[in-house]
Order: structure tokens, then sequence, then C-alpha cells
């Protein structure tokens, strides 16, 4: 069975929602939009205080080419323009909207009526994705067009649908898949199109038997799309991992996944194209998986973007007793949160709560050379070189040895029997090496 070539780890799946079908949550009394919500720049404020919107409404316009417009997720009046603490407990610049009634733009279509033919072209389709705020619903928050318009250089073959979702805990685009098939089809159909390429594989994981069948019987009246059942490995949902699982073609070091021909979009991301070229509607709500041993009722819960995590988690039962640590996406790349009033955004794929016996690291003893590190880096890289390279200040050695190539999935500290902060190390090099790279660009340009 088909799956990546280096390194990986296959970390316990803790699908506890697996079957919990598409809930919708509670509408927020108050939604939170953060303006940087997406990576790039952050989009730029277009309303003030008191102005009154709809669901759909644009509340702040794409700030350059890597950037992505912000609709309004409610309805209501713009109550302020101020700052909000993120997960990670920085103060980012938010609109904060009073929510009253739930009346949407009239140009969203809202039935649940299929439509599969787009009569738009390929500039068209971009335009319409731009226009929407879409960006990768899969985690990277990655404006969609500009992944869309690959350099000049460059030309797609194939486009590759993630659907892995290799990650521990998460399920939302396993409930998506079981929930929206055929709209998911229609969107890749339209993303081939923007493209102008003729095939598509979309890549599952075999621990998802029912959506590989769904979709296998449902690929049958769609021209040039094939569902490829993949082993479970963890990174398989990595871009340059997931292109090697399906095409064998891996991509260089430095070098953008589009090298090798391919485009690499996650199945929600599909989902989110198909409602915004066919239904006029903007990315304002998303599948969020609330999950955790010690939860009530755990899920995977539609909710509209801006909702605080706090009153998801009141939804799928309140936090429970002994809680240590709430974990924005999956234990393996997710982020503990500081902050559980901070709202959700387009890239919040879950909420993972743990208890306090599990919140802990255990405590590091020296490195015993065992070498697991390497073997688990899914790019090949030499974690314990990297991460002794940064304690010590020695960037050059860090440069030399690629910690850029670095994906932070974790598997090296997954890994390691002496339980080093191996990723803590390269994470913080692998942000100083990348700015010193910028800062030469820069000089010779000058």
């Amino acid at each position: 069975m088909k799956t990546f070539r280096i390194g990986g780890v296959h970390p316990s799946d803790n699908k506890l929602t697996a079957h919990c079908p598409i809930t919708q949550a509670p509408l927020p009394s108050q939604a939170v939009v953060l303006l940087s919500q997406h990576i790039g720049a952050p989009a730029q404020c277009i309303v003030e205080k008191g102005d009154q919107v709809k669901v759909g409404t644009l509340l702040a316009r794409a700030n350059g080419f890597v950037s992505a417009n912000i609709h309004s997720p409610v309805s209501g009046t713009i109550s302020k323009i101020d700052n909000v603490a993120d997960a990670s407990g920085y103060n980012k610049a938010a609109i904060y909207i009073n929510v009253e009634g739930d009346v949407w733009e009239e140009s969203i279509i809202r039935n649940d009526e299929l439509i599969r033919e787009c009569q738009l072209d390929s500039q068209a389709i971009i335009n319409k994705i731009d226009e929407m705020g879409i960006v990768g619903i899969g985690g990277a928050t990655f404006p969609t067009k500009v992944k869309l318009m690959p350099p000049r250089d460059m030309t797609a073959e194939v486009l590759i649908i993630n659907a892995v979702e290799c990650e521990p805990y998460l399920t939302n685009d396993h409930a998506l898949m079981l929930a929206k098939p055929d709209e998911i089809l229609v969107g890749i159909s339209i993303l081939m199109k923007a493209i102008h390429v003729e095939r598509a594989y979309i890549g599952i994981e075999v621990n998802k038997p029912d959506a590989i069948e769904l979709l296998q019987q449902k690929v049958q009246s769609y021209t040039g799309i094939e569902v490829v059942p993949l082993q479970c490995r963890y990174p398989q949902g990595g871009e340059k991992q997931l292109i090697d699982a399906i095409l064998r073609r891996q991509v260089a070091s430095g070098a953008l996944p589009i090298s090798t021909g391919a485009v690499v979009q996650n199945v929600a991301t599909a989902h989110a194209v198909y409602e915004a070229v066919q239904k006029n509607k903007p990315l304002i709500e998303r599948i969020v998986t609330v999950t955790g041993e010690q939860l009530s009722q755990p899920g995977n819960y539609l909710s509209r973007i801006g909702t605080p995590i706090s009153q998801l988690i009141e939804t799928a039962g309140g936090l429970p007793e002994h809680t240590g640590k709430i974990v924005l996406g999956g234990p393996m790349m997710g982020r503990a949160t500081a902050n559980i009033d901070t709202p959700t955004s387009k890239g919040t794929s879950g909420l993972l709560i743990l208890p306090e016996e599990q919140s802990h690291r255990h405590e590091p003893s020296p490195c015993i050379r065992c070498a697991k590190c390497v073997s688990a880096c899914p790019m090949g890289l030499e974690p314990y070189l990297l991460s002794r390279a940064v304690a010590v200040d020695n960037l050059e050695i860090a440069e030399e040895h690629h910690i850029y190539d670095c994906i932070e999935c974790g598997c090296c500290s997954y890994s390691c029997p002496a339980h080093r902060p191996l990723l803590d190390y390269i994470r913080l090099g692998k942000g100083k090496v990348m700015n010193i790279i910028r800062n030469r660009s820069t000089e010779k340009k000058q």
C-alpha cells in the first residue's frame, strides 16, 4: 500500500469522534473576527464601530498578494475594533460584532441543491476564490488563490486532494467526506479547471474505510478523479509527504511543491471552493473537532468563525474537572492555548482537551545517540544535530544542515527515548535562520 518513503511514525489514532456526524454549534452572542487568520499580511479593515453587517458582509480586504479577504460570520452591529489575545497570548487586531439574529447577504445561495456545472473560466474561478476569502483549511491557512497561480516557469500537471487527516484525534475532514461527498467532488472539478489539469487524486488513509468506499462510488460519475487509499503513517498529510506517497516524486530541498507538477489542496478547502464558486458563500464557518477522553459530548461541530473556544467547549459538555491543557489542533502539531476565550479562526481544525496527567512533559535526559530522531524525520534531517547547533547558537551549522526544511511535525520529539525537546530548539533556530536568509536576500537586492 502506498505511503511516503522517508521517516514517519504511527501514534495512536485516538479518533474518538470518527462516527460523530456534523452538528451545528450555537451562534455566539459576540463574534471576534481576527484580521490575521491566514498566512501573509493581515487584512485591511473596511468597517467602523456602529456599522450593521450581515452574514457574508466583507469586513476586511486582502492587503497584498499573500493575504485573504475576511467576511462577517454573523449578523449584527460592530461594537469595536480592538485587539484580542490569540491562542498564544499575543494581542492581534480584531473586529468585535454583537450578534443580532442571523441575516445573510442575499447573494449567498443557502439551499442544499447540488450545482454541478461551473460556467466560469479559470481566471474567473480564481477571482471568485480570492473574493470569497478561501484559504487552506487544513491548518496552514495559505491563501488558496496563490496556490492556483504558480510561478511562470512551473506548470501544474496534477491536483492532489489531502484527505489524509493523519493527526491523532481530529475527524473534521472525515465527517465532511461522509456528509458532503458530491460537493467535495464538484469542488475538486472546479480546482482542476482553475489550474488546467486533467487528473486529480484524493489521498485517504485506510483508517477511514467508509469515506474511501463512499468516494470511490461517487467518483465513477466524475472524469479524471481517483481515490488513493494510503497506509496510516504520520505526517502523511504533509504536502511533500503526500506528493511522495501518491506520485513517487520528492520535493528538493528549498523547492516549492509545484516543482513536482503537483498542486495540493485540503479536502475541506475543496468543499469551501464549491461553496464559494457555486453558492457565492465566503469562508465564514468551518467544522471543528472538539475532543478528549473526558468530554461528555465530543463531536464535529460546524462553527461560525470568531466563536470563543470556551463556547465550543461548553457545547461539547463543558470543561472536565482536572483538565490540564487545551490544544488547538492535534497533539502532534497543535499548540496549547493560554486563553480559552480566544476566538476560532479559519485554521482552527480542532480543540483537544487533555487531562492533567497527560499534560506534562517527561524530564529530559542526555542524548543516548540512538538516532531514532534521524530515522523518524520525514525530511531526512538530523534533529539531534540541529537542536544541538541551535542550543549553542551555531546557526551556520543549522543552515548548512537545512534546518529550513523542517516541517515541524514533531516526529523527532515523539520518537526520542530521552525525551529531548528537539522540536522546540529546531523551531527556534528555524525562525532565526529564515530571518538571516531574508536579510541576506534583501542586502543583495540593495
